[in-house]
């Protein structure tokens, strides 16, 4: 796959960047990632590239091989459900303790989060839609999020979150252009708001675990029927 180089101002840069590629898919998973072309893309020096490649290492998106470089991590079916699993059983308990913990100005941030993202219908092109859809749709499920006020399980959230994204960029890609799958969704946000502002924390709970879960049959079908993953 070609890529265009990407001139970056330092190492966290580069590290963003080249995270945010594996993400896409630019890089996909099992390639080799040679020092030369990363130089080249990154504008960077072996030494930030090294600290960005193991920084990228400790978040299981890459792998060391030994004596054979640096590879994009592998992805598998077993993988991707015990990812959403966990992912979907965590965010299901921070919101219980949200709805418990969260005041006034957590349920006004949620509303104008929800708001927001309902207006990406106004936004034309498609790399529009899937970035801006994107940033959004995380935002908003940030600030319900939020609310548990514990900065331990908040950090696994994000680490989670980091492992899911190259599955959740599959469903993305296959879905957010979908009219069909943006009204599902957007129904689906409506409901979790009103029983988050009526503080019914058992049942947001387990509709928040539904919705996290809803993306695993689709991404299942394309790992199985498009991508050479084990």
């Amino acid at each position: 796959m070609d890529v265009l180089k990407s001139p970056l101002k330092s190492a966290s840069d580069g590290y963003l960047q080249l995270k945010k590629d594996i993400i896409r898919g630019v890089f996909p998973a099992g390639r080799k990632l040679l020092m030369s072309a990363l130089k080249e893309r990154y504008d960077l020096g072996v030494g930030p590239l090294r600290e960005a490649l193991s920084q990228l290492v400790a978040e299981h998106l890459v792998v060391a091989v030994n004596q054979k470089g640096y590879h994009v991590a592998p992805m598998s079916l077993d993988e991707m459900r015990d990812i959403y699993d966990a992912r979907a059983n965590l965010e299901a308990m921070i919101l219980s303790l949200a709805i418990e913990r969260g005041d006034d100005s957590w349920e006004a941030e949620i509303l104008a989060r929800a708001h927001t993202l309902s207006k990406v219908v106004e936004v034309k092109t498609q790399e529009q839609m899937l970035d801006t859809w994107d940033a959004r749709h995380k935002a908003f499920h940030s600030a319900i999020a939020s609310g548990c006020a514990s900065k331990h399980l908040l950090q696994l959230r994000s680490q989670l979150l980091d492992q899911a994204e190259r599955y959740r960029q599959l469903w993305l890609k296959s879905t957010v252009f979908s009219e069909e799958a943006l009204v599902q969704k957007r129904q689906e946000h409506s409901t979790l708001v009103e029983l988050i502002l009526a503080r019914d924390a058992p049942r947001a709970s387990h509709m928040m675990r539904e919705h996290l879960l809803t993306p695993i049959p689709i991404i299942s079908e394309i790992i199985r029927t498009t991508s050479p993953f084990s």
